[in-house]
């Protein structure tokens, strides 16, 4: 069973920068995964913000983040990190980590493909 924990919101002030980490554990076998992010504000549905493959490589961005947030992952750590700079109160939400198996096929973004998930962490752009 794949365990996720998000650290590293908080409130801070429009274009600043925060750093989240997702630390993950019970990763077995060889398969492979992705990691991703999402966030979700209020009476919204999650959307994707960024996802990378466990093992690294390859990255995936939301069109409103790109060359502002950076995905990377510390496999020696088993820590997925997302650097967000330059944020914005629209970056406003809750920010959950996510893990699935890249045999589901779907694109990275759907967030109903996720089986495991983290429990979120706050991150509050004010202006």
């Amino acid at each position: 069973q794949v365990q996720l924990l998000e650290s590293g919101g908080g409130a801070v002030q429009a274009g600043a920068s925060l750093r989240l980490c997702c630390a993950a554990s019970g990763y077995t076998g060889s398969r492979r995964y992705y990691l991703a992010w999402f966030l979700q504000s209020l009476g919204q549905e999650r959307e994707g913000v960024a996802a990378s493959y466990i093992s690294g490589g390859s990255t995936y961005y939301a069109d409103s983040v790109k060359c502002r947030f950076t995905i990377s992952q510390d496999n020696a750590k088993n820590t997925m990190r997302l650097q967000m700079n330059s944020l914005k109160p629209e970056d406003s939400a809750m920010y959950y980590c996510a893990a699935r198996p890249t045999a589901y096929g779907a694109n990275w973004y759907v967030h109903l493909s996720y089986p495991y998930w983290g429990q979120g962490t706050q991150v509050t752009v004010s202006s």
